[in-house]
């Protein structure tokens, strides 16, 4: 029953896609393929290599996946659920071509790909791409829309063209998309997609402090840790403008927690058992970012001038593919003034502790001093 539903909806996916205008990234256009609702780069079984690789790593065909895709190093992670529950690192693909700058999109025609957590159904799936096959991230989301970002159309597809989005090559993207159909046929309505400006680590913090995206990706970084350290598909909200992550009601409570993007933040604890995991890699960090900041390590350009960038593997191939930007670099001002996250927790877990000695004291405005969480309030409140 659950495989049909997902077929039906491949299925009308497609219909309409034969019917209307394709969907498009940023400019795709043209004539639909003349293919058949489903075509067979739609169906296509995944390679003999790579079900081999799922054999060894104890991972069922049909299991869930996670995607996460780095825009500095240029690279596609595709994680899936193991025999024991875990989601582990299944392939590494190299990003063909992204578009725009480090950093979040914020309007249409900015060429921004987007960064952030994005949930994928089967009505994202495109299978008449003309960009071969493409996936959309589902840009804007909640999160997008409460900040009043705005654009659309934002894939991950073939063809190694980008105009805002992640551009893979052919082969590697009928691999992604068949993983994704593979993990819809086997009961999950959705996979996570976890875009980043680059790998969430303290060396890679430093060198770009100086952003004014950094705040953002610090709320970012809250996400990657708690899915680093559990290997646990983090459960993503939205309240008052903020990602909030793996929240639960807190104890004795009856009434169930209702979100909104744009609203106070209800009364909510962060599932203890993943907390506790999260903050002693988060101190870990902590101690790495104060220590690079003493050594004063260079930091990067705000602004690097490229158009986007492309994984080295392919530079050879695709010569003259990365040019000068055409746009101009987001100022302070357009991005969004988000609030702090009003935690709640009185039931003793080291998340009450820590948290609740966060807020139980004046925010001091250090950003040396400051671990990485407060230092992000402090630029809110200071």
């Amino acid at each position: 029953m659950i495989r049909a539903t997902v077929l039906r909806a491949l299925v009308l996916t497609a219909a309409f896609a034969a019917g209307l205008t394709p969907v498009t990234c940023l400019g795709e256009n043209g004539n639909p393929l003349p293919a058949s609702p489903l075509p067979a780069k739609a169906t296509k079984e995944l390679p003999r290599e790579l079900l081999s690789l799922l054999r060894q790593k104890k991972m069922p065909k049909y299991s869930p996946i996670v995607v996460r895709v780095f825009k500095e190093e240029a690279e596609l992670e595709v994680w899936k659920q193991d025999t024991t529950g875990r989601f582990q690192i299944l392939k590494i693909y190299p990003i063909c071509r992204w578009s725009g700058d480090l950093g979040p999109k914020l309007q249409e025609g900015d060429r921004q790909a987007p960064e952030g957590f994005y949930t994928i159904t089967p009505e994202l799936m495109n299978p008449n791409s003309n960009y071969y096959l493409s996936i959309n991230v589902g840009y804007p989301n909640s999160f997008d829309k409460a900040n009043k970002r705005d654009g659309s159309l934002l894939m991950i597809h073939g063809d190694c063209s980008s105009m805002g989005c992640y551009a893979m090559t052919d082969e590697q993207i009928s691999e992604i998309y068949s993983l994704a159909r593979d993990s819809f046929l086997g009961g999950r309505p959705s996979f996570q997609v976890q875009a980043y400006p680059f790998r969430m680590t303290p060396a890679n913090l430093a060198r770009h402090r100086n952003n004014p995206n950094l705040a953002f990706w610090k709320i970012l970084k809250i996400g990657n840790d708690h899915f680093e350290t559990t290997h646990l598909e983090p459960k993503v909200d939205v309240c008052n403008r903020l990602y909030v992550f793996d929240a639960q009601p807190p104890p004795n409570s009856s009434n169930p927690l209702v979100f909104n993007p744009a609203n106070k933040c209800p009364a909510f604890v962060v599932n203890p058992k993943i907390a506790g995991r999260a903050l002693e890699k988060q101190r870990t960090d902590d101690l790495e970012y104060a220590q690079l900041l003493q050594d004063n390590v260079p930091t990067a350009p705000v602004y690097s001038g490229w158009d986007g960038g492309m994984n080295k593997a392919f530079l050879a191939q695709f010569p003259g593919r990365v040019t000068l930007s055409r746009v101009l670099p987001w100022a302070p001002p357009y991005l969004p003034q988000l609030p702090p996250i009003p935690w709640a927790d009185k039931d003793g877990s080291l998340t009450s502790k820590w948290f609740g000695t966060l807020f139980s004291k004046p925010v001091v405005c250090d950003p040396v001093r400051a671990s990485f969480l407060s230092s992000v309030l402090a630029r809110y409140r200071c």
